[in-house]
């Protein structure tokens, strides 16, 4: 059976905007599209003789109603299906996200997370969920995953723009890489692999023969890790960027033009606790383009 591609709803700008990324996503990927919504009452979504609680379920079915209506217009070819879910908002999205192939979620550019993926909710869902997670910003069009045409206008009829990867060779990184070779796969586009390092502290006399001998090492070890994948995706073309510098940093640097970046969240033992990393944090609230947060252990 195939994992459907699941958005999370709120009726927000955010969440109408990933759902039209995660349609095309859908459509790219061959699979269904599951549409989502937190009801976040722990009662059931049946039919109530209490204002309180029929307003909010009005809402919602509002909510699904018009997406799942805007979407057919939009993307007639994909399989859609919607899903008011009776748990708590943070708890309702990890478990989705987990029979997922991916979650996708609405963010607001620069500002943290709208509707009820503020605060805590986001960051329990992406620092939980076991399934890849894609963030996308309000503002974000089917032209924007596309490069400018000749006259330097958005189109969505030019090819797709980058995919770019952060990787550290030290630590496992196949689930990020098979999401990243993938993802440049169906797109047809380049993938910026970025492996940052930075030299321990020593006497500056010596760091220029360190840095030479840190970077030949730093070098050889992503060429390692690629080798297979290179074999895995000959169509795919690879553009390693070894650099010295804050891996952070370097990866919002190669990020500027990309149309999808990916990084890695270390699996945590114990479902406690939201932090997601410093790389990651920095790129979900730094780059403009979805961010797809890849967990491995």
């Amino acid at each position: 059976m195939l994992r459907p591609v699941v958005v999370g709803l709120d009726g927000s700008r955010e969440s109408l905007a990933a759902a039209d990324w995660a349609a095309r996503e859908a459509l790219r990927r061959g699979l269904p599209l599951r549409l989502v919504h937190a009801w976040e009452s722990g009662t059931s979504p049946d039919e109530s003789d209490l204002p309180e609680l029929e307003a909010p379920r009005h809402w919602a079915r509002r909510i699904l109603r018009g997406a799942m209506d805007r979407l057919n217009e939009r993307y007639p070819q994909v399989c859609l299906s919607a899903e008011q879910i009776p748990r708590l908002a943070a708890d309702a999205l990890v478990a989705a996200g987990d029979e997922s192939e991916l979650l996708v979620l609405g963010s607001r550019a620069f500002s943290g997370f709208g509707g009820f993926m503020a605060g805590s909710v986001a960051l329990a869902t992406v620092a939980h969920v076991t399934r890849p997670v894609v963030l996308v910003r309000s503002d974000q069009t089917p032209e924007d995953e596309h490069l400018p045409d000749q006259d330097g206008r958005p189109s969505p009829r030019t090819p797709y723009r980058g995919v770019v990867v952060g990787v550290d060779p030290a630590h496992s990184c196949e689930e990020l890489l098979a999401f990243a070779f993938e993802s440049a796969a169906l797109r047809a586009v380049p993938l910026r692999v970025v492996y940052a390092w930075q030299l321990p502290y020593m006497p500056s006399a010596a760091q220029a023969k360190a840095r030479k001998a840190v970077h030949a090492s730093a070098e050889k070890a992503l060429a390692g890790v690629l080798g297979p994948w290179r074999e895995k995706y000959p169509a795919v073309e690879v553009r390693a960027l070894v650099e010295e510098g804050r891996p952070a940093q370097q990866l919002l640097d190669a990020s500027k033009d990309a149309g999808l970046v990916a990084v890695g969240r270390r699996i945590r033992p114990a479902r406690i606790g939201t932090r997601t990393g410093p790389v990651a944090h920095a790129v979900m609230h730094h780059v403009r383009c979805p961010v797809a947060i890849i967990p491995h252990e």
